[in-house]
């Protein structure tokens, strides 16, 4: 749980809030297939979409900033880095727009691509 107290009252987010607003933050970037799943292990992974977004996200609360963590898979032909870069700006926008609160680091996992 994610709490945020100020002179009006608190607001308390769940982790899968958090982890569905960073979901479809990235799928309305350009090039992204879907989200992976983060239990993706020996080069086998499932690709997720709709509901399941938030499973391939994961959040950390330190010192009332966001780590977030997540796992996709982008189309082939478009430059992986870019890509990134887009994901890690919407991200960030959205999570500080939407909460209000911090985010400190971003780290974008490619586990596949996809034609």
């Amino acid at each position: 749980m994610i709490n945020i107290t100020n002179e009006y009252g608190s607001i308390s987010y769940s982790e899968d809030t958090m982890a569905n607003i960073v979901g479809l933050s990235t799928m309305e970037c350009y090039g992204v297939v879907g989200m992976a799943s983060r239990r993706a292990a020996d080069g086998f992974w499932e690709l997720l979409r709709g509901e399941n977004l938030s499973k391939g996200v994961k959040i950390n609360l330190k010192e009332n900033e966001l780590a977030i963590e997540l796992y996709v898979v982008v189309e082939y032909g478009t430059k992986i880095s870019v890509i990134a870069n887009n994901i890690i700006q919407k991200i960030k926008y959205n999570i500080e727009m939407f909460t209000g609160i911090k985010v400190s680091t971003i780290t974008v996992n490619v586990q596949g691509v996809r034609v």
